[in-house]
């Protein structure tokens, strides 16, 4: 993934920004779609199923009740910097929420999703994938 990013951003013209210097709700909007993506990676290369199918495993992963949850299995292993990042995104006040999650989900889930698009932005993956693991188990999937 290193080359192709690399290639992405020489092919957009992309600089490296301080990614302190980004609001949460940012991370958090990159981190959704980052998410989503791997989560949709995942269940399409354990094999061809009906799309509808494959839309609802997706929809149960990535709603907000169940990023909350799987915040409570990782808080007590984030860095001091993850756990900063995750608080900030937790702690932003968004203008809209989530139609079917109580307010208590809906901010630890930005903060998971902020957690996720400062990882990403930073090129860490092997430390996302690691969280998303350990965040949606085995048996999840």
């Amino acid at each position: 993934m290193d080359t192709s990013l690399n290639q992405f951003k020489e092919l957009f013209q992309l600089e490296d920004r301080d990614l302190r210097t980004y609001s949460p709700l940012t991370l958090a909007y990159i981190g959704d779609g980052v998410y989503e993506l791997v989560i949709r990676t995942i269940l399409v290369k354990k094999g061809n199923c009906p799309v509808n199918h494959l839309h609802k495993k997706a929809s149960s992963l990535v709603k907000a009740s169940a990023q909350s949850a799987m915040m409570e299995v990782l808080e007590p292993v984030l860095t001091e910097e993850e756990h900063s990042v995750y608080k900030r995104g937790r702690n932003a006040h968004s203008p809209t929420m989530a139609k079917h999650a109580t307010m208590s989900d809906y901010r630890r889930a930005t903060g998971f999703e902020a957690l996720m698009g400062y990882l990403y932005l930073k090129e860490d993956y092997t430390r996302m994938l690691e969280l998303i693991r350990m965040g949606i188990g085995e048996e999840t999937l």
